[in-house]
């Protein structure tokens, strides 16, 4: 079973000399990262890890009572997730090297750089971080488990390929890092935005912003806020966006339509954790997890100079695609059935029955607009019919004037439906047959849908098959 996943694991450092502690833990909160936890005795150490865990360790290596050399070794064998950094004045190549062999991520020599010294800590963190995902992702693949389905319950579907994408918005969910959702208009974006804010447990709320058609001055005004006077017009304090998300979850919506001049104060944010309200000197720490969205292909995007590339490979620590309905089609029935529920109660009428032919209609159709879509068709057919039985005229007709032509909508004869004579060509009746039974498999044995292949009424063919089967049985004369 894969570790628990803390929120807050600590930053211990351990070291004998109390100033080294000081310096250390001041350097650490300055550049954000918290909290820490220090100790000047290395006995302690291994009972604080089995009760509390640790994000990274630093550890000196010559310490009195327990030394540093003594401790690595002990804290790979039974915390083996955990980084631990070295930072010790030795300077012998030899120890480096054993201290590497005994599993430390990195080995730094006092005095130590500030900067190099926080990059190793947040580089450690990171690994630890996705050491952390990469198996819990593992256990939902080989377990085929979810721990928080009702996250998900929102979104209707049995498709593999969605469940495959849950458990690894599972496995990201409490991950601090900007998530990245990438799928085509009417997918659902939003809901998953939704359902990763939900199992992230986070205690803040989601705000969503749609970012599209907003230029520069609107982004930054809605998203960080003004101060009093900033502006004609700015009378009083305003809270942006970001603040009003703090300890939660902001979503930025259609994220490919955002002003290149706003991309670089977003990714100063991402960067820096931090911002400025228009007409503020000051500036503005937040804590809230950045979701965004898109429709757009940012690659190409990236290729065409409209999008920084700095800005998408920061946006994509974590990267979830949603695949379109056309490669879920599994999902029709249950998606259309979940709608005519839907729309029939909201319009105060009994849930029509659809028509048996119905599913095979839409599978035949590749949905540019989605799951939106189709259920905007089914709205649409229920708020239209007065019968009992859905009219599939109904469908048909939503279906065509949405983009399909007729063609598309047909089921097509294989290049050689007559594969299966060999050689000869068929008689009538041979033919007659291998129509037939091509319309029955292509309808999944409907005999409706079947009849309208063949362009006959239901009657027609139900008498052709018992002709065909009196002809079949009969003994020869």
């Amino acid at each position: 079973m894969t570790e628990p996943i803390k929120k807050s694991l600590p930053i211990v450092l351990v070291d004998d000399e109390e100033s080294v502690l000081f310096s250390s833990k001041i350097l650490l909160k300055t550049a954000d990262v918290s909290p820490v936890v220090t100790m000047t005795d290395g006995r302690t150490l291994m009972s604080f890890l089995e009760e509390n865990g640790a994000a990274v360790v630093v550890l000196d290596l010559v310490m009195p009572f327990t030394p540093g050399t003594e401790l690595l070794p002990r804290i790979k064998e039974r915390f083996p997730e955990i980084p631990v950094i070295v930072m010790s004045a030795n300077q012998e190549v030899n120890i480096a090297v054993q201290c590497m062999k005994d599993g430390a991520f990195d080995y730094l020599v006092k005095p130590t750089e500030n900067s190099r010294f926080i990059s190793c800590v947040k580089r450690a963190m990171e690994v630890r971080s996705l050491r952390r995902e990469l198996g819990t992702l593992k256990q939902y693949l080989l377990e085929d488990s979810l721990q928080h389905a009702e996250a998900f319950a929102e979104i209707i579907t049995h498709s593999r390929k969605m469940r495959a994408v849950f458990q690894y918005v599972e496995a990201i969910a409490p991950s601090s890092e900007p998530v990245l959702i990438i799928g085509e208009t009417g997918v659902g974006k939003e809901l998953l935005a939704q359902a990763i804010h939900q199992v992230s447990h986070r205690q803040g709320p989601l705000v969503a912003l749609n970012v599209a058609g907003l230029d520069d001055n609107m982004f930054s005004d809605t998203l960080f806020g003004h101060r009093k006077g900033a502006f004609t017009g700015a009378n009083d304090n305003r809270e942006g966006m970001i603040a009003a998300a703090a300890g939660g979850s902001l979503f930025l919506d259609e994220i490919g339509d955002l002003k290149e001049s706003s991309q670089v104060k977003l990714l100063r944010l991402l960067q820096e954790r931090k911002y400025y309200p228009l007409g503020s000197d000051g500036y503005m720490k937040t804590d809230a997890r950045i979701i965004c969205a898109t429709n757009r292909d940012l690659k190409f995007m990236m290729a065409e100079k409209t999008f920084r590339s700095d800005l998408y490979f920061r946006l994509s620590s974590h990267q979830v695609r949603i695949p379109p309905l056309k490669e879920r089609k599994e999902d029709l029935p249950l998606l259309t059935t979940h709608f005519i529920e839907e729309a029939a109660q909201a319009m105060g009428k009994s849930p029509p029955v659809p028509p048996p032919e119905l599913f095979h209609l839409l599978n035949t159709y590749d949905f540019p607009g989605n799951v939106r879509e189709l259920r905007a068709i089914v709205f649409d057919a229920v708020a239209r019919h007065h019968s009992g039985v859905l009219s599939l005229e109904r469908f048909r007709e939503s279906v065509l004037s949405n983009g399909a032509s007729e063609d598309a909508l047909a089921v097509d004869l294989p290049e050689n439906p007559f594969k299966r004579l060999s050689g000869k060509l068929p008689t009538l009746r041979e033919s007659e047959i291998l129509l037939v039974e091509e319309a029955l498999e292509r309808s999944q044995g409907n005999k409706s849908l079947a009849a309208t292949l063949l362009g006959v009424s239901r009657q027609t063919l139900n008498y052709r098959l018992q002709q065909l089967k009196k002809s079949t049985t009969s003994p020869p004369v």
